[in-house]
């Protein structure tokens, strides 16, 4: 048996050496993604154009406005705002927001009186709104602290931010970012394994040899395997160069369950070239039951926990569920395998699982 599987295992790599766009997929398609995706998906906002209307055109208005202006987030229009103009402003999305600062601005800013400023958002994107209401909520509590010295409160409030202190989202995104195209890239490779033998006529010489139908699956699991690993430290080194993205925990560990991950992705892929007769068709089935997936409903973007219950259930029988879990937990938090091992056990159960699915879908055929 160990000689039939080796050969197997020889063929496949000959097989994809000499097949260059293969080779495309394994190299260039990982960076690219992470490169494109890893700089497009963000909730950091920056340069928010706002306009202003200042009424009162004192010292401390224009205090007010540059505190404003002092980091990256806001960025004023460079003009005079009208009202006039302020619904035209949000209508071409020219600004998002607009402060208005009345004329008695300078002479409210005493003890005992409370200065009233107004905000116009545009919240047709309620995201988008909620962060520039809430970011400018913050700016105006500076501004007030540093004209009065302090905000009488009946209790101080000390946020302390835990693995993330400067709330970068891409640190969250990244790692993300790694189980999707794992996923994508690996049962991409595979789900075309045994389509491409249908469609050159090689099939048939497989399946007058003397093996078995796990050795076939088998065989062409194994080559597939190294070449995840491979794309696995691809994607990790990029994250950390491109992206400076954290590793607190075992490299080691993560290793080892990506290897688990990149098992339950080709295994997955196998189950669909059994299932598909082209490989265009394997690639299309491919696609869409990695990507949407993913990033709807495994925790990439949005908490399972927020979802309808249906699509938790649902999330739950998705392998990239677990394995965020696992990345984030290990890149961010530096957890070990004694806070992991659920998620772990069960993302290799799930391997296991699509592995016997596809032996017995390809004996079938066999048959």
């Amino acid at each position: 048996m160990r000689r039939r599987l080796l050969a197997i295992v020889r063929k496949e790599f000959t097989h994809i050496f000499r097949d260059w766009r293969t080779l495309l997929i394994i190299i260039l398609m990982p960076i690219l993604m992470i490169v494109l995706y890893g700089y497009a998906i963000t909730l950091d906002m920056r340069n928010i154009a706002f306009g202003v209307i200042d009424d009162a055109r004192t010292p401390e208005s224009r205090a007010l406005v540059e505190a404003f202006t002092e980091n990256g987030f806001f960025k004023p229009l460079g003009r005079e705002v009208n009202r006039q103009e302020i619904e035209q402003l949000f209508m071409r999305r020219d600004a998002l927001m607009v402060i208005v600062i009345p004329r008695e601005f300078s002479r409210e800013l005493q003890p005992g009186k409370r200065a009233r400023v107004q905000l116009l958002i545009d919240a047709s994107d309620s995201n988008v709104g909620t962060f520039v209401s809430n970011y400018a909520e913050q700016v105006l509590q500076l501004y007030n602290r540093r004209l009065n010295g302090s905000i009488p409160l009946l209790y101080d409030i000390a946020p302390r931010i835990f693995y993330n202190p400067d709330m970068n989202s891409t640190y969250f995104f990244v790692p993300g970012l790694v189980a999707l195209i794992l996923m994508l890239i690996s049962a991409l490779l595979t789900s075309i394994a045994i389509t491409r033998e249908k469609e050159t006529g090689t099939l048939e010489q497989i399946l007058v040899s003397p093996v078995h139908s796990r050795e076939i699956i088998l065989g062409k699991v194994f080559p597939y395997i190294l070449l995840g690993l491979m794309n696995a430290a691809i994607i990790l080194i990029s994250a950390r160069l491109l992206f400076n993205v954290p590793m607190r925990g075992s490299l080691l560990l993560l290793g080892m369950l990506s290897l688990v991950y990149v098992f339950v992705a080709l295994s997955f892929g196998l189950m669909i070239s059994t299932v598909a007769k082209t490989q265009l068709v394997a690639m299309f089935m491919t696609l869409m039951a990695t990507i949407l997936p993913t990033i709807m409903l495994s925790g990439f973007i949005f908490p399972v926990s927020s979802m309808p219950e249906p699509l938790q259930y649902l999330a739950r029988i998705l392998p990239a569920t677990y394995f965020l879990i696992i990345i984030r937990g290990i890149m961010l938090k530096g957890v070990g395998l004694a806070e992991l091992w659920p998620d772990s056990l069960i993302l290799t159960g799930l391997g296991f699982f699509l592995v016997v699915i596809a032996i017995r879908r390809f004996r079938m055929r066999l048959e």
